[in-house]
Formats: structure tokens, C-alpha cells, sequence
């Protein structure tokens, strides 16, 4: 079968045996493939990766003088099932899969590993159990995102942003972009969106932001004024002592009432929920610097360098700061039929197709923000341009 190979930063053509599943596994004839973001960090810094994933416990991660198939975005249509393995779903199903696969005893990243190649390719091995149909006749464009997708979503819970709260998303490439279309569909009223790019902050609108920044313009966190947000420690201060005063003066037990508030959450601060999208060393530190009091920080995007922040700075604002990898079986199960509901409309993200020989162009056509979202591969296709 025809494959797109990574060695040394190289993304080449090459010919490679048949996957064959093992017990367990089936067998999936690739009909789109996403190019992710952190396929394009991979490239580059997977060494670095590979070694902070090493020190967490999984030696596994790809290096970059291995061989390796890329593709943990994908779509595929069950070609066959793997020895004393139950037939289902049956040949010819459109599914996707959560992109982990067994190895012996060991557990590896599909297309992140060179013991799980990805979905750069005409075919790949999947756990049955990890796999699920694409429901209600869901393009397998559309199934592809559930991946990205369901990140996003993972990233939303993880922020535990509710209606009435504000979300600022600070970067709209794939991931920002995911992110707003999961925050709106979460119910959120008011989704601010910022990016140097005119054609991604069209993008975020396009994906239901209430709100676009233009960063070297305005503030996202200026655009954000009016809710209630505290803007520095003085306001903060003279809120808690006025609010004291007055319950004092009342001639009211201050701290009974204070505690009663806050039983009833009224008591809490209000505070945006902010999602930091960019991955570039200086951006977390910015947003810290940047953004009200009692802001919560999710970091989404994937900085590959060493960065620095002031813990002062995020200790007097008490900043609280989250970090988001991955996603549950569930949440990837939700996603997946949010979009097939109707719920999520991801074709605002789907910018270009392109065939495996065009490969390495949508890796370079990736680096201009003003063109493309998310490209996806059809392994079928020609195409050795990005169209």
C-alpha cells in the first residue's frame, strides 16, 4: 500500500505491507486523514516530545531518525477484522476510531509512534473496541474532525465554562477555531475570539464567535469589559472592604452573611475563561499579564520550546492555570454525534484536500495562516496540490 512516510523531517511516498490486525483489531481502508497540528510540530520537535513523554512514563513517542506514518485525524471504512475477532461493525462500515492502539502488552499513539502507524496511507489497524460507526450518513470529511473535535471539547469541560460566562479564545488556528464551535454548542452566550490573521477571525466568525480581535488593534480582554470582571487588585480591595462597611454599618453578623452568599455562589468573582490557542513561547505569560483577576487559563495550544511566566504576576492576579491533553472515550463518543446531530458544524474548518503525493505541499501550505484551517488528505486522490 501506498504511505506517507516521516524520517529526519522528510514526509516522502513509499510502499509499505499490508497492515495486518491482530485479535481485537480491524482492518480500515483510509477515505480522509486530517493534518493535524501536532503532526506538523512532530515534524520538527518530536524529539523534544519524545523525551518529555519519557519522563512521564511512555517511551513509546516517535523519534525522528524512525520511519514513521503519520495520521491520528482520520475516517475509514472497516476492510476486515482480525483473527477470532467478532465481525462487527461489518465490512464496508464507515467508522472512526479513538487513535490508540495495542501492541503486545503496550499501549501506543496511532501516527504518533512508529509502532502504530497512522493514517497517512491507504490503510491502518484500529481497535475494535476503541471504534465506532459514523451515524446518521455523516460524510467521512465531516467524521474526520471528531478527533480535533473532540480535543476542543475535552479543553471546554476542562474550563467548566458556563453560559453566562465569557470565553476568550486567544488564537484561531484549527484548535481555536475547534474550541469556539464547542463553546457555542456548550450554550455559551459570549465567545471572543482573537488572531492577528483577517482570514482566521473571519474563520471564528464563520464558527459562531460573537466577537473578533484584532490583537494589534485592541484587547481581547478590553472587549471583554462590562461583565463584571475585576481589572486590577484595587477594585478587588474595594469591593471586599466596601461590602464589609456596609454590612457593618446594617449592623448585620458581616461574616454570616458573607458565608451565606457564598453557599449560594454569589459571593464568587466573576472571571472569563480564557483558552490559550497559540502554542508560542511569551503567549501564557501575556494572558496572565493581560487578563482580569480570578481569570482561568486553559492551555490548549502546544508550546515545544521552554517558557517563562512570573508566578507574581499570576499569584496576584490568582490566575488559574489548566492544562489540557487529549480527550476521553466519551467525550470522543460525543463529539462524534454532535456533529452528526448537527450540533457542531465543522465544514468552516475543512479548507483544502489533497492526495498523499501532495503530502509535503499541505505541510508548507499549513504555514500561511491566511489560507488554510484544517487540510485533509484523500488517500485516493490525485491531488498534488492543495485544492
Amino acid at each position: 500500500m501506498k504511505a506517507v512516510s516521516c524520517r529526519n523531517a522528510q514526509l516522502d511516498v513509499i510502499d509499505l505491507p499490508t497492515p495486518a490486525p491482530a485479535k481485537g483489531q480491524l482492518l480500515l481502508g483510509v477515505l480522509r486523514s486530517g493534518i493535524c497540528g501536532s503532526d506538523l510540530h512532530a515534524r520538527h520537535h518530536c524529539d523534544e516530545v519524545a523525551a518529555a513523554a519519557a519522563e512521564t512514563g511512555y517511551d513509546g513517542f516517535m523519534r525522528s531518525d524512525q520511519q514513521v506514518v503519520l495520521g491520528h485525524e482520520f475516517c475509514g471504512e472497516v476492510l476486515d477484522h482480525g483473527p477470532r475477532t467478532r465481525k462487527a461493525p461489518r465490512a464496508g462500515t464507515r467508522v472512526v476510531s479513538v487513535p490508540l492502539v495495542r501492541r503486545g502488552d503496550d499501549i501506543h499513539p496511532v501516527g504518533l509512534s512508529a509502532a502504530a502507524p497512522g493514517a497517512y496511507a491507504e490503510q491502518l489497524v484500529v481497535e475494535q473496541s476503541l471504534t465506532l460507526p459514523v451515524p446518521n450518513g455523516l460524510s467521512a470529511e465531516a467524521a474526520a474532525l471528531t478527533e480535533p473535535m473532540a480535543v476542543a471539547w475535552h479543553a471546554v469541560r476542562r474550563g467548566e465554562v458556563r453560559k453566562r460566562d465569557v470565553a476568550i479564545v486567544i488564537g484561531c488556528g484549527p484548535i481555536g477555531l475547534a474550541v469556539v464551535c464547542m463553546l457555542k454548542a456548550s450554550g455559551v452566550r459570549t465567545v471572543i475570539a482573537s488572531d492577528f490573521s483577517p482570514g482566521r477571525r473571519a474563520l471564528a466568525v464563520r464558527c459562531g464567535a460573537d466577537v473578533v480581535v484584532d490583537p494589534a488593534h485592541g484587547s481581547p480582554y478590553d472587549a471583554a469589559a462590562g461583565h463584571g470582571h475585576f481589572e486590577g487588585s484595587a477594585d478587588a480591595f474595594g469591593v471586599a472592604v466596601g461590602t464589609v462597611e456596609k454590612l457593618y454599618k446594617a449592623r448585620l453578623p458581616w461574616w454570616h452573611v458573607w458565608r451565606a452568599a457564598e453557599a449560594v455562589g454569589v459571593a464568587k468573582p466573576k472571571h472569563p475563561v480564557i483558552f490559550e490557542c497559540v502554542g508560542v513561547p511569551g503567549v501564557i505569560d501575556g494572558i496572565i499579564a493581560g487578563a482580569p483577576l480570578f481569570s482561568r487559563v486553559v492551555v490548549v495550544g502546544v508550546c515545544m520550546g521552554n517558557d517563562t511566566i512570573r508566578p507574581a504576576m499570576a499569584i496576584n492576579k490568582e490566575t488559574d492555570l489548566r492544562f489540557v491533553l487529549g480527550y476521553t472515550p466519551m467525550e470522543f463518543r460525543d463529539t462524534l454525534h454532535m456533529i452528526a446531530e448537527g450540533k457542531v458544524d465543522v465544514t468552516p474548518l475543512i479548507t483544502g484536500t489533497v492526495g498523499l503525493g501532495g503530502v509535503a505541499n499541505a505541510f508548507d501550505a499549513l504555514g500561511d495562516p491566511a489560507r488554510h484551517a484544517k487540510i485533509l488528505i484523500d488517500p485516493q486522490s490525485p491531488l498534488q496540490e492543495v485544492s
